[in-house]
């Protein structure tokens, strides 16, 4: 690991959440909120869909740092979790889908007017796959955008380079030949924008890995940060943060 890959935020002690929702009966199938103030309700509400190569071992917990901050920055944050079974991906995207269509609604009966009705995804690493085939295959109600932090967008590369242990087959259960349906880069074009942000020292989800999506989606705009690795676009105290936020705002209406 070099000292671009700081995976501090992982395990930085951090505030929790304002309340916990539920979008289905298992105990996966929840999502952390904060509460933005007055500027929060004439935003869109902001969803993370947190990474970790669909692993077990992670979960939404590391996402509270981007929680914080964006909610200090004045949005109204969800971050919702979603079950991480190796070789059952259907439960993954079955639970994000779910989470994008309830979650607006049951944040709306504990808080009064938290968000303006629409929303935009924020997916990071394996959470940018799960962000990108949602607002390809059941985009959520009032979605406005999706932006993929650092995402594996293309299985099919991702699978032919290994990453992480070979964590594509893992999840899948298979090769990715074998499930073109959740490979977001042979999916259609999502109707609404999508911005991919990825840095070009990750050394976790090479950038090269968005191409392929890139040339099937020729509308999609990337950013990409010079300097920064995979976790600093999660990270409130990196360089690359002010430049994910900014990318946010774009969708400040």
């Amino acid at each position: 690991m070099t000292a671009v890959e700081d995976r501090s935020v992982l395990t930085r002690p951090t505030p929790g959440p304002d309340l916990t929702l539920r979008h289905g009966h298992r105990s996966d199938q929840v999502a952390d909120a904060w509460l933005g103030d007055a500027r929060a309700a004439r935003r869109p509400l902001a969803v993370l869909v947190h990474g970790g190569f669909w692993r077990p071992d992670y979960d939404r917990t590391h996402a509270r740092a981007q929680g914080g901050a964006l909610r200090a920055a004045g949005w109204t944050v969800v971050s919702v979790e979603y079950r991480r079974t190796p070789g059952a991906p259907d439960l993954a995207v079955r639970d994000v889908a779910a989470a994008l269509a309830a979650v607006p609604e049951a944040l709306a009966d504990a808080a009064p007017a938290p968000h303006n009705g629409s929303m935009v995804v924020l997916g990071h690493s394996a959470g940018g796959h799960l962000a990108l085939w949602s607002a390809a295959a059941a985009p959520a109600p009032g979605l406005l955008g999706t932006i993929a932090l650092a995402p594996v967008a293309d299985l099919d590369g991702a699978h032919r380079l290994r990453l992480d242990g070979d964590a594509v087959a893992a999840f899948l259960g298979g090769p990715p030949q074998d499930r073109p349906d959740l490979d977001p880069a042979l999916l259609a074009t999502p109707v609404t924008p999508v911005v991919i942000v990825h840095g070009d020292e990750d050394e976790v989800v090479p950038v090269k890995t968005n191409d392929a999506y890139a040339r099937a989606h020729p509308a999609t705009r990337r950013m990409q940060l010079t300097g920064a690795g995979h976790f600093a676009l999660i990270d409130p105290l990196s360089a690359a943060w002010p430049l994910v936020v900014g990318a946010l705002a774009v969708f400040n209406g």
